[in-house]
């Protein structure tokens, strides 16, 4: 293995920059469940507290796993699944061009990047596995299972189109 560089350093930043963010959102929920699942209740998701489980799960392991970078590619999949979701929670209220860039949408966009470029020297997947980044191929595929399965969740447990060229009617 080279010796680390710049890039490693960067995305070490960005690992913990994302890693963080997700981690914190996954706590929120964890430490105040029965509010996530009134959130979700109140969103109109079935099986409130089974999404409400999910989301906590993907945000909070996601995140610890992109933090350290462990096994980025499934830590990467599951905070792109779940920030697609968060993005359409953020956009379904309202026309979709009104927010479309919001918080969800830019660690959806970081967590793809990590998938793409790996963690870098500095995290546990170059240390115990000697990899500091995956194939293509295989981000590729995460990437395009993330975008199923966020849409899947949506549809099963949500029921709705969350995009809106105009306002929805309240």
């Amino acid at each position: 293995m080279s010796a680390p560089t710049a890039t490693d350093l960067g995305l070490l930043i960005l690992r913990v920059g994302i890693g963080a963010a997700m981690i914190q959102a996954g706590l929120i929920k964890a430490f105040d469940f029965g509010t996530t699942v009134e959130f979700m209740a109140a969103g109109g998701w079935r099986m409130p507290t089974f999404a409400a489980l999910m989301v906590t799960t993907a945000e909070t392991l996601g995140g610890i796993g992109l933090l350290l970078g462990v096994l980025t590619p499934l830590a990467a999949f599951a905070v792109i699944a779940a920030m697609i979701d968060a993005w359409a929670v953020n956009v379904s209220t309202a026309a979709f061009w009104s927010q479309p860039f919001n918080a969800p949408f830019l660690i959806f966009i970081g967590a793809t990047a990590l998938l793409f470029a790996g963690a870098g020297a500095h995290s546990v997947d170059a240390r115990l596995l000697g990899r500091t980044a995956w194939s293509p191929r295989l981000a590729v595929g995460l990437l395009v299972a993330a975008v199923v399965a966020a849409v899947l969740t949506w549809v099963a447990l949500n029921g709705t189109n969350p995009i809106h060229v105009t306002a929805p009617a309240a």
